[in-house]
């Protein structure tokens, strides 16, 4: 992970901001001897990303049994709503399966945070997008992007085609029409899926990185569990969705270099960790930008980096001490454990906690 935004003075505040935020966590967050002692109360307000549910679940699960005066609420209505949410001052936290752009940034429309004040990006939840398919009696596939572009534009069609075939020695595939489910909200996991196949296939997909789908064709689906629910229930069918939810479909391994990559979370946090972050942002916006044409052996480029925003300075400081233990907890090792094994998502780095630590620790 690219240490280069705070330089060697940050890094050692970064440092001491880790150890404070430790301490924090076992104060606010779940402890190994479950003591509910905890001087915490009130409603912390969060919406956004889909993606992050089952995370989620376990994050606030186990907040609320280490505070039994506060109750956490997560509306999981996508990430562009949740990012609407949090500029209109509805809610305390956003969860974002992008980072807000230069042009949202620049118009600095937060209602929730103070005049003049900067936005806290943190990338906690890092997690494979699994293209997902139905095909009876195939349980996985090799594809190259060319082919993933090819497919999801509309233009291979049937699931005998020539380009799937020759990738795919030994497997008997049908003369069958495929379907291609794609979301029909403005997803944050629709923008980091056409944004691999921008980067990677940029002869074939030639839209821009989006998080509505670019053209009408194929099958529109409401949410993550509406594409696994169409993926699920059509015959021939191709989708995409953060890999927590695959289930029991066939999944696709992606040609990376010379190899296919299955989706792990491991080969997700590979990826991460080699990529830089957005320049041009402040000291606490860990925004990331993915190297998603990447050609290192181990890598797996459809990755979902879904972000935890809050304000550096809220309007209202009432949930501050709230808003800090909470996502204190969310980046502390037993929080990044409970979303692993409740969402199969790839723990952060060491790197990228203390980062994120340093930044929630500036929050007022």
């Amino acid at each position: 992970m690219n240490l280069k935004r705070f330089g060697a003075p940050a890094a050692i505040a970064a440092a001491a901001a880790l150890a404070l935020s430790s301490c924090a966590a076992n104060e606010g967050g779940a402890s190994s001897d479950d003591t509910t002692d905890s001087s915490l109360s009130g409603t912390l307000v969060g919406a956004g990303a889909s993606s992050q549910g089952s995370a989620q679940e376990a994050w606030i699960a186990a907040f609320q049994t280490a505070n039994p005066d506060v109750t956490v609420n997560y509306d999981p209505s996508g990430s562009g709503a949740g990012r609407e949410t949090f500029q209109e001052g509805a809610s305390d936290f956003a969860g974002s399966d992008r980072a807000f752009n230069d042009e949202e940034i620049a118009e600095g429309n937060f209602q929730a945070c103070a005049p003049d004040t900067n936005i806290i990006e943190l990338p906690l939840y890092i997690s494979p997008i699994a293209v997902i398919f139905n095909l009876e009696g195939v349980e996985s596939l090799n594809l190259d992007a060319d082919t993933l572009a090819g497919i999801f534009a509309g233009e291979i069609t049937n699931w005998n085609d020539d380009a799937i075939v020759s990738q795919n020695d030994g497997v008997e595939l049908p003369d069958q029409a495929i379907t291609a489910v794609h979301r029909a909200d403005d997803s944050g996991t629709t923008e980091n899926f056409t944004e691999y196949l921008g980067a990677a296939a940029p002869d074939v997909w030639t839209y821009e990185a989006d998080g509505v789908w670019p053209f009408e064709g194929g099958e529109a689906a409401q949410g993550t569990s509406g594409v696994v629910d169409a993926v699920t229930n059509g015959t021939g069918t191709i989708g995409y969705a953060d890999a927590s939810r695959a289930g029991d479909l066939g999944t696709v391994a992606v040609k990376v270099g010379e190899e296919y990559v299955p989706y792990s979370p491991e080969a997700a946090a590979a990826i991460v960790d080699a990529s830089p972050f957005v320049e041009g942002r402040s000291e606490f916006d860990l925004a990331i930008e993915l190297e998603r044409d990447t050609t290192a052996s181990g890598t797996y480029p459809i990755v979902l980096v879904s972000y935890l925003v809050a304000c550096e300075e809220y309007a209202d400081s009432a949930n501050v001490e709230l808003v800090k233990a909470y996502l204190g907890y969310i980046a502390s090792p037993e929080g990044q454990e409970a979303s692993a094994e409740s969402a199969g998502s790839a723990p952060i780095s060491d790197s990228l906690r203390e980062l994120a630590t340093a930044a929630i620790d500036s929050i007022q």
